[in-house]
């Protein structure tokens, strides 16, 4: 499913489930119905079950949010005892739309323990009390964390998941990832079957070179004391010292929840050569939560540090606010700081949601279904790979998941089929909009979202391959052009295609590959289109390019196809 499909079906009100592969932008379509939401004078409830993973949208822990403080079951006298709270009844008087981000590490319990606390306060005979909710996650990722082995681990496996009739959205564009090879891997590990092709592709990414010119972070997939292999990295460093001390304004209270919510340091400490990870999204789009750099320098007026990103790009990094706020919307703590955070090494757990330009990443003592999945798809390309370390448990997923997953990616079919079925769908969200409380005011509405938005930039920051455009005439080879760019020729052959579907008369000439690949190519894309199988090809009606490459029985690469297919309307 498309994320403007799974998004109109999100507008009409009905409860979804969200899901997809690692990459596949499930984040981004939550932030763009949040947005919708907000323009139109509704504020959405944000929980995950972590705090970092609750930070990454701007919202709040689900024990935190539903005063559960460390229990996982409930029973009457806990829900008497929240009854006598006025903030928790002024809190669910409000509650018109519950977003639970990172689904997959949600327990059961939990999910139960949600659906009778909402009962108790707003409706009684309705799943989660009516309130629309939107769940979002990825069950082939990491599980809840437990103690003890369970017969049941995962969040549908609640009565109260069946009694809400989600409408599934498996989201299946990937948007992470740009290399065939990756993406084939990572699908593999999910269906449970790893090709020659995968397990080639792991054992070359073992011990690998790298040619970057900084270090890449290492993740861990145990709690080792990563702190202690940063801070012991930081002290390698003969260059000077800069500490930047966090802006602390509220109680302490919440300060501490803040920090807690968060990866962000009350006090950070930096050098020249110092490997980071930025830890929130740039307003701006200049970096995301996981991009990962090098400081290089510090500014003479202000000390701020200089950070060069993979991609050779100089960022001057600023502070940014982190905000408590009660549910009048009104701040009860601020925390601002650099959002840095040293990163020759981080665990995967912490990494979950991030997208990391390059990784180093030692999967010899994986000891949790998904961890590998998680850990590998971190990347966007093989190339910026590097296997310390690798056992058979790094390749597995849990088996039921594989199956349910069948299931949900027909469901998701079908919640399609229902959305085309419905004649006006304009009019249907509308009247969601009316029942929630809010504006369909079209003045009212271009007010809010002007307000919303008065903080972001008004000059962008180009997207990846319109900054390869600006640079084609200047290095007139593929091999030239990756290296310009900090990239992988693969990359940059996404790239081309992406800037030739724009303009058909862009001049790639320069790039035409060697004539010897056009016939068997040709020949292969020809067998297909007559085979005419559904499977071969993607939802734009292209062919896949692992569908050529079998064809072609691995004989030639996928980085030779890719740029044959760059000329291919002139066979």
């Amino acid at each position: 499913m498309k994320q403007t499909t799974a998004l109109n079906i999100l507008k009409t009100g009905e409860n979804c489930f969200v899901t997809g592969s690692a990459g596949t932008g499930k984040s981004y379509l939550l932030n763009q119905y949040i947005q919708y939401l907000k323009e139109r004078k509704i504020t959405p409830t944000i929980t995950a079950p972590t705090g970092i993973a609750a930070s990454h949208l701007g919202g709040q822990t689900i024990h935190s949010f539903f005063g559960l403080g460390i229990r996982d079951q409930i029973d009457e006298r806990f829900l008497n005892s929240l009854r006598t709270k006025k903030h928790i009844l002024k809190r669910f008087e409000k509650l018109k739309v519950l977003i639970i981000d990172e689904i997959s590490m949600v327990s059961p319990e939990i999910f139960t323990a949600i659906d009778r606390i909402l009962r108790a306060f707003i409706e009684p005979f309705a799943p989660f009390g009516g309130v629309q909710v939107v769940v979002c996650g990825d069950f082939f990722q990491l599980p809840p964390v437990s103690k003890e082995p369970r017969e049941k681990r995962f969040a549908w496996q609640s009565p109260a998941w069946r009694e809400l009739a989600f409408h599934s959205c498996y989201l299946d564009e990937k948007y992470r990832q740009d290399d065939p090879r990756l993406i084939q891997l990572l699908d593999e590990i999910r269906s449970g079957t790893l090709s020659n092709t995968s397990h080639t592709l792991l054992q070359e990414r073992i011990d690998a070179t790298l040619s970057l010119d900084y270090t890449p972070t290492k993740l861990y997939t145990h709690n080792v004391d990563v702190d202690g292999i940063n801070e012991a990295e930081l002290e390698k460093l003969s260059t000077p010292t800069y500490t930047f001390e966090a802006i602390t304004k509220g109680s302490e209270r919440d300060i501490t929840k803040i920090l807690s919510m968060s990866l962000l340091k009350e006090s950070l400490t930096l050098k020249r050569d110092a490997v980071v990870i930025f830890i929130k999204n740039s307003q701006e789009g200049s970096y995301v939560n996981g991009t990962t750099g090098v400081v290089t320098g510090f500014d003479s007026n202000d000390g701020l540090p200089i950070v060069t990103l993979a991609d050779h790009t100089r960022l001057k990094v600023r502070r940014e606010e982190w905000v408590r706020e009660d549910e009048e919307g009104k701040r009860l703590a601020t925390i601002t700081q650099l959002p840095l955070r040293l990163a020759w090494a981080i665990t995967i757990h912490k990494s979950q949601g991030m997208t990391l330009d390059s990784a180093q990443i030692d999967l010899s003592k994986t000891f949790e279904m998904g961890q590998g999945y998680v850990a590998l798809s971190r990347v966007k390309n093989s190339q910026t790979l590097k296997l310390l370390g690798i056992n058979e448990m790094a390749l597995r997923v849990d088996p039921l998941i594989r199956t349910v997953d069948q299931r949900i990616q027909h469901a998701s079919q079908q919640a399609q089929a229902t959305l085309e079925a419905i004649e006006d769908l304009p009019r249907v969200q509308r009247a969601h909009i009316r029942e929630l409380g809010g504006t369909n005011n079209t003045a009212q509405i271009a007010r809010m979202r002007t307000s919303l938005n008065q903080k972001s930039s008004t000059t962008p920051k180009p997207s990846s391959h319109q900054q390869t455009l600006a640079l084609l005439s200047q290095h007139p080879t593929l091999s030239a052009l990756a290296k310009a760019r900090g990239l992988t020729t693969n990359t940059i052959l996404t790239h081309l295609a992406k800037l030739k579907e724009a303009d058909p008369t862009l001049d790639l000439e320069p790039f035409r590959p060697s004539p010897k690949h056009f016939k068997p190519i040709l020949k292969a894309i020809e067998a297909l289109e007559h085979d005419a199988n559904p499977a071969d090809y993607n939802d734009a009606g292209k062919l896949k390019l692992k569908s050529i490459y079998d064809k072609l029985e691995g004989k030639i690469g996928y980085e030779k196809i890719q740029n044959v297919l760059l000329f291919i309307e002139e066979r």
